[in-house]
């Protein structure tokens, strides 16, 4: 036999070969897709030419199979195999998406160790050598004992072949006299083993050290259903089983009948020259096939006359299979094992659910993962989900002779040829489909940075200017022809008769409504479950908010419960990095009531954004919700129903939408579309907070204080906040801090520890590209009128331009001024900090905190620590 430069015969031979195909791999890795098609090709076309003299070879040489479907089997691992991968990349770049940045580059592995099967010891080789030539890998093929020449043939023809188009010498070699030691000493010496055969050389692949592509043994139970076909059923069965002697593991090695179609089963096996054994003919044939609870090598790929003359049965020459109708699944039963020749057992099952019990138990017998069969009407789906359900099998094959089928391509169209079947971790495999190329390739995946796409997400209509409430209601009857509206809002607007402006219209428009007031100045979930009661019992198609933060956040929570009651609040308030890729889906809005949200403060935003906050009055948490679901339909901000604000409220709303610009504008997801609304948001606050905490009655200030919070709500509705709320929310949760002096309170020292310009850790965002917070902070203070040489200097007067402007509208300097009890602070203080890193602000941040770091803020704004800096 034609060999290459270096005989393996032993291990040292062995290692210098493995060193010299290093070499020739190292130079066909090298080559080009075109290169390499053009010798797969080649070599495909040479195993092709030769499939009927190689398959007399290995029927002679092994004694196993019929000729005729050797070469079928031969001609299907060339133009199958050939015909498959003709055009799949496996060069270079094989993937590219320029928009994405993406590129998926295949490489080799290097060199594979072939163990070829007995039972297809050309076709398995051709396949083998064709896939590696395919995907530039060498290949060295440990054959079978008693099939090694058939083998080396095959591997021969298709080696001379590829080296004459081109391919470095030496890709392609073999092992010509296999030993234990030498077939060990390969599968510890190449980069992936790729085994075919018994379980013991498979499992030996596996316990190597190196990867490997391993395929189990098959145990195909195939089921004929009462809705099936049953001539086309018993003849796929004998078709497949017939081919080459049952040989190939995918064939069905029992078939499982219901029992209203098994005499007409039985009747039309009897007819397709299949034998039905009788009594001990049983048992005999039984046990010369298995012997000690494996097949005899002897009995594998023969046909059925030969079977029964060697147990000593006597049966018409022309019998195709040897059929015993048995009972028992148990492994004690020889019928119940992979046979791989030509007998059959075949089970009576009383309905579906018995044919499935027993066939998983017969898979469970050493067919883990491999194979079933189903024959039935293709509309019982019911019965054909079942079957997919219960099968723990990689290959589930439907009305087909599973021999033909179970390799790919012949009786179906998706499932990859192959001739190296894996059965998953079902099977103790590695792969759980069909082998190809795929499985012989690294694949590099090299991703390019990408900013994914942004967001300006606004309500369908906001309505805003002095008196502009009443026009704006008209649309509920005029344009959405609504006829039931319920008001949330809470005591205090409602005793004082404010909730009037809104009932007037409705009454004039004919619009019946109702109203829930019980809405805390902090709203509870509690409040929410109490009001959702009335509001489901009135069953409106229109809810209006009025109110503060609290009337719209709550009416929000209202309105989801009542568009969804089955969904769970607790998923609601999950938590998320990217809104848009979240793990709970948040329901649709909108299916039973239109959503309308009036301000009656300067401060939220809450009327424009997905935002709601509420707490649970149990455990304390404070919860902010987020969703565009809860984006209201319609904002009206109109200065009429804010210019009876307090100076508390003035001044705390007022410095809550300071902090909502300020840290939209430096959030990871800032934008251009964002940053307009938050920069003039913060001036609108400068220049006329002052104005409307000393006079109410200043129109102007107020309804420039109304826009700068609208605008600062339109900003973080779509560039989202950061970590000085989800701190200010804990202290309104934990110490009833007012929400907006709690965020004022701790505003400039989170500013101060965003600003760093080498922080612990930088706020994860793809756009968000370096630490350059202290940058964004000076323009915005440019935008306000701050003035200085740099950066820095303008940074430290911004910071100064709001501490005048907070000292003016009365926010204190520090928590303690606050009231909050030092003992009961410092008691907290651990799960306040865990609880505010935890908040769904957080994420935005520019600097991602760490929960210690939250932690020495809130001991800073509490003692009045000094914090000059926050660097690292």
């Amino acid at each position: 036999m034609d060999q290459t430069a270096t005989r393996i015969d032993s291990v040292e031979a062995l290692a210098t070969r493995i060193q010299e195909m290093r070499a020739a791999q190292a130079e066909f890795a090298t080559f080009s897709q075109e290169k390499v098609d053009e010798i797969f090709y080649q070599a495909a076309l040479a195993a092709n030419k030769a499939r009927i003299p190689l398959a007399q070879m290995a029927v002679d040489e092994t004694g196993m199979g019929v000729m005729e479907d050797k070469v079928i089997k031969n001609h299907y691992a060339s133009e199958y195999i050939y015909n498959a991968y003709k055009h799949t990349k496996t060069c270079g770049v094989i993937e590219e998406d320029k928009a994405y940045g993406f590129k998926r580059i295949a490489e080799p592995l290097g060199i594979i160790a072939a163990v070829i099967p007995t039972t297809n010891p050309t076709s398995t080789a051709v396949f083998k050598t064709l896939v590696c030539l395919k995907t530039r890998n060498a290949i060295i093929i440990s054959p079978h004992p008693r099939a090694k020449a058939c083998t080396i043939e095959a591997a021969r023809i298709v080696r001379d072949a590829a080296e004459a188009a081109g391919c470095p010498k030496g890709i392609i070699d073999w092992v010509p006299s296999p030993t234990i030691e030498l077939t060990g000493a390969l599968m510890g010496s190449v980069d992936c083993i790729l085994a075919t055969g018994g379980p013991g050389m498979v499992s030996a692949a596996y316990s190597s050290g190196k990867p490997a592509l391993g395929v189990g043994p098959g145990n195909n139970p195939a089921i004929i259903d009462s809705s099936a076909d049953i001539q086309l059923s018993v003849n796929s069965i004998i078709h497949s089983k017939t081919f080459d002697n049952g040989m190939i593991c995918a064939t069905e090695q029992n078939v499982i009948v219901l029992d209203d179609v098994y005499d007409a089963v039985k009747a039309e096996f009897e007819r397709r020259g299949c034998y039905f054994l009788k009594g001990d003919e049983i048992a005999k044939v039984g046990n010369t096939v298995i012997v000690n609870g494996g097949v005899n090598a002897k009995m594998v790929g023969q046909k059925a006359p030969y079977i029964a003359e060697a147990a000593g049965v006597s049966v018409p020459a022309s019998t195709k299979v040897l059929i015993g109708e048995v009972t028992s699944v148990d492994p004690s039963e020889p019928w119940a094992h992979e046979k791989l020749t030509t007998i059959l057992g075949m089970y009576r099952a009383s309905d579906f659910d018995d044919a499935l019990a027993k066939a998983s138990r017969l898979i469970a017998d050493g067919g883990y993962g491999h194979t079933s069969s189903l024959f039935i009407d293709t509309h019982e789906s019911e019965r054909m989900a079942k079957h997919e359900s219960a099968m723990k099998t990689c290959r589930i094959l439907i009305n087909t002779p599973a021999a033909q089928g179970g390799i790919g391509d012949i009786y179906n169209f998706m499932l990859t040829p192959s001739l190296t079947l894996g059965c998953g971790s079902y099977g103790g495999n590695s792969v759980s489909g069909n082998v190809g190329v795929n499985n012989l390739l690294n694949i590099k995946s090299v991703a390019e940075r990408r900013e994914n796409m942004l967001w300006l997400r606004t309500p369908e209509k906001v309505y805003f200017k002095k008196g502009c409430m009443p026009v704006a209601l008209r649309e509920l009857k005029e344009v959405y022809g609504k006829r039931r509206a319920f008001i949330v809002t809470d005591k205090f607007l409602f005793e004082s008769g404010f909730t009037r402006k809104i009932e007037e219209p409705l009454d004039k428009m004919g619009i019946v409504h109702s109203s829930f007031w019980n809405i805390s100045p902090d709203p509870k979930l509690q409040d929410a479950l109490e009001g959702v009661k009335q509001l489901r019992a009135f069953a409106p198609d229109v809810i209006i908010a009025i109110g503060g933060g609290s009337a719209m956040d709550a009416g929000k929570i209202m309105w989801s419960m009542y568009e969804n009651p089955d969904e769970r609040f607790e998923d609601m308030s999950m938590d998320f990095m990217d809104i848009r890729k979240r793990v709970y889906d948040f329901p649709k809005m909108g299916k039973k009531a239109f959503f309308v949200a009036i301000p009656t403060s300067s401060g939220t935003g809450s009327e424009v954004t997905p935002f709601a906050i509420i707490t649970d009055a149990e455990t304390g948490v404070k919860w902010p919700i987020t969703d565009y679901e809860l984006m209201p339909n319609m904002a009206i901000v109109d200065t009429d129903n804010m210019m009876t604000q307090p100076k508390g409220l003035t001044s705390a709303s007022g410095v809550d939408v300071l902090t909502h610009c300020l840290e939209a504008y430096v959030s990871v997801m800032a934008s251009d579309m964002t940053d307009g609304y938050a920069l003039r948001g913060m001036r609108l606050v400068f220049d006329y907070l002052p104005r409307a905490y000393d006079n109410p009655n200043d129109v102007e200030a107020r309804d420039h204080m109304a826009n700068a919070s609208c605008l600062g709500g339109l900003a973080f509705a779509s560039a989202f906040l950061g970590v000085n709320h989800s701190m200010a929310h804990k202290l309104g949760a934990f110490h009833h801090i007012p929400h907006g002096w709690a965020n004022a309170v701790i505003l400039r020292r989170i500013m101060r520890y965003n600003a760093a310009e080498r922080p612990c850790k930088m706020g994860t965002f793809p756009q968000y590209d370096h630490p350059k917070t202290l940058a964004r902070y000076a323009e915005a203070a440019r935008y306000c009128g701050v003035t200085g040489t740099d950066d820095a200097e303008v940074f430290e007067k911004f910071l100064d331009k709001i501490g005048e402007l907070f000292d003016y509208v009365g926010v204190k300097h520090t928590i303690a001024e606050y009231g909050v009890d030092e003992d009961y602070f410092l008691k907290t203080l651990d799960e306040m900090s865990l609880q505010a890193f935890n908040d769904q602000c957080t994420g935005a941040n520019p600097r991602y905190p760490l929960v210690s770091e939250i932690k020495e803020l809130y001991l800073d704004a509490y003692y009045d620590r000094p914090a000059s800096s926050y660097e690292d």
